[in-house]
């Protein structure tokens, strides 16, 4: 066992500087958690359907909220990152992809497709379904 004299155990996490992989990888465990509660949020929405008018009405006002629609959002997006980031790990997979310019690359598209596909899906809902 080593004495103490007073010097961090651990200094790596006050020296550490993030990386856009810690970052990446960081959002990929976050975005798995938030799709556990979108799960939920279906579960509940499915249910109040089942159980009559007047539950389905009160699950729809409270999705449809402003807070409702932003935790959609952060729903929609957390799908569309955690497939778009799930392709790339796919592809580590097959040991493809690991140099260091490479792993930047691929992990700014899929920042931007994450975000482009959640624009593109609320679009979509808004001029097919008239959600807004």
């Amino acid at each position: 066992m080593g004495s103490d004299n007073g010097r961090p155990i651990s200094p790596h996490l006050q020296i550490y500087r993030p990386q856009i992989t810690s970052i990446l990888s960081i959002t990929h465990r976050f975005t798995g958690i938030i799709l556990s509660f979108g799960a939920c949020l279906l579960f509940y929405w499915l249910t109040a359907a089942s159980l009559g008018v007047e539950a389905y009405n009160t699950a729809q006002s409270i999705l449809s909220s402003w807070i409702g629609k932003f935790v959609m959002l952060g729903v929609v997006f957390s799908v569309w990152y955690h497939l778009a980031n799930g392709i790339r790990h796919l592809f580590w997979d097959i040991g493809v992809g690991f140099e260091l310019t490479t792993l930047r690359f691929s992990g700014l598209i899929v920042v931007i497709s994450s975000g482009l596909l959640t624009f593109g899906t609320y679009m979509a809902c808004y001029i097919l379904m008239g959600i807004n």
